[in-house]
């Protein structure tokens, strides 16, 4: 008798076994899509593991039927399989979750749509930018890298010419009969780079990302899985999951950038990561590109585990921008402030427009006001399901009302004219997000053209393309946003970019802050001075004594890094030590705290001091799950498999217990 493992796009360990119906005459594979029943009455799509075979004196009644299958050929590949079960050992997720996240949605029911019938591609590639001496030196140093080890990173500066290489590089794998991965960090960064690529590849490039609708994205998924229609696909972190075959090279550009981990739901991974296995699986080559280095990515190329390809110098011998300091406290106490732009940076803002220029006004917070607070009573309204404060957003229609918006579950109340709970104060901002930037460079700046890029202006379809067209095309003078403008954007007219408050950048209680500080504001800066224009950055700071505003004003990465190292290695964190999250969450505080305790209570006794005490995050409940944390530090020479085994045995028994019935516990390995 044929019985058949499937994987079942559920959180349930392991695989499912079913029986091969005796009428069907699908010659059974793995990588089939199956339907098949679970629980009473449910149809569930999955995917064949393996076929197997078992003695005919083990009773048929035990294994359920598959009811249909919906193809005759498998859509998930032999490679995708090992690469997902990689995952769910690695991640400490079950295969089902990793399922659910690589294939899309319209794979996962039984009627697809047909793949839409296009013109003929254009199969001549032709021919990319020529690359001039610094960029031709690092392509060989890559290529010759590459024959001593399958990762090197690329470490070249802002405006370097790193997107040339990585096109020649593609190039010459494409001549070889191999297809190419261009990765990057969020969606907003595909607008530009399409263009560019599409220039060279014609329409042998693929573009994937969330933004497409279940159709595109299944058509998407065909395409790469029949191996015919495309040489390079370019996508965010979940066109690693695409049916590649033949891939010869990974581009990871970026690699620092934290929007390649995935927070919720699992799998939690780090695309940098999964790449690196993907690229393993195809004997590939991996390139890693940024002008700012993880500290684990750099820290492995010193170590000689990755190539190491510096291009120190920006394209055509432009200058890196110069970077100033305007110190917030002075300006505050000279009273040379309007509203949240200093003196100095308005004379600045105005003399670039009167140039014809283009300016870059960042602020990493949304919203018009961090919070309100009543001045009479100090009441601060915060979310009824979240223990947070509300953010305060306007209405883009001036009739409407504010209203006060939770950034976590959505909740939202119209902003009070008048204190609630007093009756008494009329509530006064406190903080300050990039609607109130955008309104007050509106008053400073009445002739300027202005707009925002934040979440709240780039929900809609193609609204990302729309606003970085316009601001390429001059339509905008004065473009607001959140780091979406900070990262590898092109724009030749931007002279400079303004940080309005560049210590909210390291006030976050993590070990990561000072280099995802120093990352964000040196990215940012690299948008300035890019064609020619002599670029600056004005950093509005109230710390103006901190060592990490020196380095950047030297573009010294070596320094920030050689700094941070120390630290981390003082106090065990990567990449001396390897870091696992364990989150616990229930609605019940009082069975929560008991399971935190007592799985802390385990873990010390099986970990002793790598294991960390119980401690309740910042923001101690979210949808009204309430939350504890407990961190695991494994020195980097141990076995990382048998201490997550170790874990894993922990959780499981913990679960068992009454009275931590239902608390949901959730490893995140290498958490970011």
């Amino acid at each position: 008798m044929i019985v058949l493992d499937i994987i079942l796009p559920i959180a349930v360990e392991g695989v499912f076994t079913y029986r091969m119906p005796q009428t069907s005459t699908v010659i059974p594979q793995a990588g089939l899509r199956v339907v098949v029943p679970l629980g009473k009455s449910k149809e569930v799509m999955g995917v064949v593991e393996a076929v197997r075979e078992v003695a005919e004196e083990e009773h048929a009644e035990q294994y359920r039927e598959v009811l249909r299958f919906p193809d005759a050929e498998p859509l998930v590949t032999a490679e995708q399989r090992k690469l997902w079960t990689w995952i769910a050992e690695y991640y400490m997720c079950t295969l089902g979750e990793v399922m659910r996240a690589a294939i899309p949605n319209a794979l996962r029911v039984e009627k697809t749509s047909k793949t839409r019938k296009k013109a003929n591609p254009t199969d001549k590639m032709l021919p990319a930018h020529p690359l001039n001496d610094e960029q031709l030196r690092a392509k060989k140093e890559i290529e010759n890298a590459w024959q001593q080890k399958p990762t090197v990173l690329l470490f070249g500066v802002t405006s370097s010419g790193k997107t040339e290489v990585y096109i020649h590089l593609a190039q010459e794998q494409i001549r070889q009969g191999k297809k190419v991965l261009y990765l990057v960090p969020e969606i907003a960064l595909t607008t530009q780079l399409t263009d560019r690529l599409r220039s060279v590849f014609g329409e042998r490039l693929g573009v994937y990302h969330s933004r497409f609708t279940d159709r595109d994205r299944e058509e998407i998924y065909k395409n790469v899985l029949s191996g015919d229609k495309y040489d390079l696909v370019i996508g965010v972190r979940s066109a690693l999951f695409l049916p590649f075959s033949h891939l010869g090279l990974i581009i990871v550009d970026e690699e620092h950038d934290t929007s390649y981990k995935q927070q919720d739901p699992a799998p939690r991974y780090h695309a940098r990561t999964v790449a690196l296995m993907l690229a393993s699986l195809f004997h590939a080559r991996t390139l890693l590109g940024t002008a700012t280095p993880a500290i684990e990515t750099y820290f492995n190329a010193l170590q000689g585990k990755y190539g190491l390809v510096e291009m120190k110098q920006r394209f055509a011998g432009l200058a890196l921008p110069a970077i100033h300091l305007l110190d917030l406290q002075r300006a505050y106490k000279q009273k040379n402030m309007e509203g949240h732009f200093s003196y100095p940076l308005v004379v600045r803002i105005r003399e670039q427009l009167a140039n014809g220029k283009q300016v870059l006004l960042f602020q990493n917070r949304r919203g018009y006001n961090s919070y309100i607070e009543c001045p009479e009573c100090g009441y601060i309204p915060r979310c009824i399901h979240c223990d947070i404060s509300l953010t305060e957003h306007k209405s883009l229609n001036p009739e409407m009302p504010s209203r006060l918006v939770c950034h976590y579950c959505g909740y939202s109340i119209p902003a009070p004219a008048v204190c609630p709970e007093c009756g008494r104060g009329r509530p006064i901002d406190r903080g300050f997000g990039t609607e109130k930037i955008e309104e007050e460079a509106r008053e400073l700046f009445p002739d300027a053209r202005i707009a925002r890029m934040d979440t709240d202006t780039t929900h809609a379809k193609n609204a990302h393309e729309k606003l970085i067209r316009r601001f390429a095309n001059h339509e905008i003078d004065i473009l607001v946003g959140t780091q979406m403008i900070t990262k590898g954007l092109h724009f030749k007219d931007v002279s400079l970019v303004a940080v309005l408050k560049a210590d909210a950048l390291f006030n976050q209680p993590d070990f990561r802050t000072s280099e995802r500080g120093y990352q964000l504001l040196e990215q940012v800066a690299g948008r300035a001075g890019r064609a020619g224009t002599e670029g600056h950055v004005i950093l509005q700071t109230s710390n103006i004594d901190n060592p990490l505003f020196a380095y950047l004003k030297r573009h010294d990465y070596e320094a920030m890094y050689a700094e941070q190292a120390t630290q981390r290695q003082t106090f065990r964190y990567p990449p001396f030590h390897r870091i696992i999250s364990i989150t616990l969450r229930h609605r019940e505080q009082s069975r929560l705290e008991a399971a935190a305790r007592t799985l802390n209570e385990n873990l010390v006794r099986v970990f002793g001091t790598r294991c960390s005490a119980v401690i309740t995050p910042a923001i101690g409940r979210v949808q009204n799950l309430y939350i504890r944390q407990l961190t695991l530090k494994i020195e980097a020479t141990a076995s990382y498999t048998t201490a997550k085994a170790m874990l894993a045995a922990q959780i499981d028994y913990v679960k068992t217990l009454p009275p931590c019935k239902g608390v949901l516990i959730t490893p995140d390995v290498d958490p970011m």
